[in-house]
């Protein structure tokens, strides 16, 4: 524990290069007293509207709480929800000037309808497609004039066309080549772009899902499992191995919720970690703090197991928040005590 607080003290030194799907949270929060007459749903009497980073935004925002600095890499529309994110990541001192705008695209939004601290509805704005060529390059020339100035790349991949694989291969060999440490929050339709990358950190069904989209060939004849059942923790540990050995990771980092998590490493080493969290009321943004917390503690020259506690510490503290929630330094200090 002593290891864990002293990693998480040197936070402040780190600087983080966040690239990925950019995304407004928008929360409109109110109370339910009866039922519309025009069909059978909640009529929600709303009473305030709130907004907060989220996607790769959300990944900065974490890091950022925890003192560390951060600039992020992704694409917005020309629409007035721009202008919204743009000033909650500055109010955050979220550095933008990775940040391109397309005009063709608008800026994604989830909005959020919360009575009480239920959820009644989510209703989602959103471009799927990649980018343009020329807008990729757009975003390596930045990469390439700015890369040294990092600790650390997180690329957090949610499927909104940001990362793709014209991106990703040169940005792989740019890390590579200067000797960056580089973790993904996987979209499990995109497992194979990841190759070479340090680590991933799927959910238990991202990791699944993967393993039946990619039709992994066994290398151990271990690996004979019905993909169209449940998995059960065995196959969880054999898909892990595989995909570690597919991809050519150092480590892999899987969450299983309220069971906590497990880091897989290529020596074979298994660790499970068990959940510390204390009470849950909402799991969203939580792989977001994640990635943030293993790749700081990383960047800080923490092992990946200690990473890896140091993540898990943080996750049980956002769960433990309504809505996409952050942590910061104190909290994080206080709960690994």
């Amino acid at each position: 524990m002593k290891n864990l607080k002293s990693i998480v003290n040197k936070f402040p030194k780190a600087n983080i290069l966040v690239i990925g799907d950019l995304i407004l949270d928008e929360y409109i929060w109110g109370s339910v007293d009866r039922i519309s007459p025009e069909a059978p749903v909640p009529v929600v009497w709303a009473k305030k509207k709130t907004y907060v980073p989220g996607g790769a935004a959300n990944v900065a925002n974490n890091i950022r709480s925890l003192d560390a600095k951060v600039c992020l890499v992704g694409v917005i529309g020309k629409d007035e929800h721009k202008e919204i994110l743009l000033s909650e990541l500055r109010k955050r001192k979220i550095i933008t000037r990775g940040i391109f705008t397309e005009a063709k695209r608008h800026t994604t939004v989830k909005t959020r309808i919360v009575a009480g601290h239920q959820q009644v509805v989510r209703v989602d704005w959103e471009h799927t497609d990649s980018l343009a060529k020329e807008l990729n390059q757009k975003i390596l020339k930045f990469i390439r004039s700015s890369l040294n100035d990092f600790d650390a790349v997180i690329i957090e991949d949610y499927g909104k066309g940001v990362i793709n694989i014209d991106l990703l291969e040169e940005l792989i060999q740019l890390a590579h080549m200067h000797k960056k440490i580089i973790t993904v929050d996987p979209k499990e339709e995109h497992f194979q772009y990841y190759h070479g990358v340090t680590s991933i950190t799927p959910n238990r069904k991202e990791l699944e899902n993967a393993i039946r989209n990619l039709k992994i060939k066994d290398t151990t004849n271990r690996f004979k499992m019905n993909t169209d059942k449940l998995f059960t923790d065995k196959d969880i540990d054999l898909a892990a191995n595989e995909i570690m050995k597919y991809l050519d990771l150092e480590s892999l980092l899987v969450t299983l919720g309220e069971h906590g998590m497990r880091i897989f490493d290529k020596n074979n080493r298994i660790t499970h970690i068990p959940t510390v969290a204390q009470e849950v009321f909402d799991v969203s943004g939580a792989g977001d703090t994640v990635i943030a917390c293993f790749t700081l503690a990383l960047s800080c020259g923490a092992t990946k197991l200690e990473a890896a506690h140091i993540a898990n510490f943080a996750a049980g503290i956002v769960v433990g928040k309504v809505g996409t929630a952050v942590t910061n330094r104190k909290e994080l200090l206080a709960r690994i005590k």
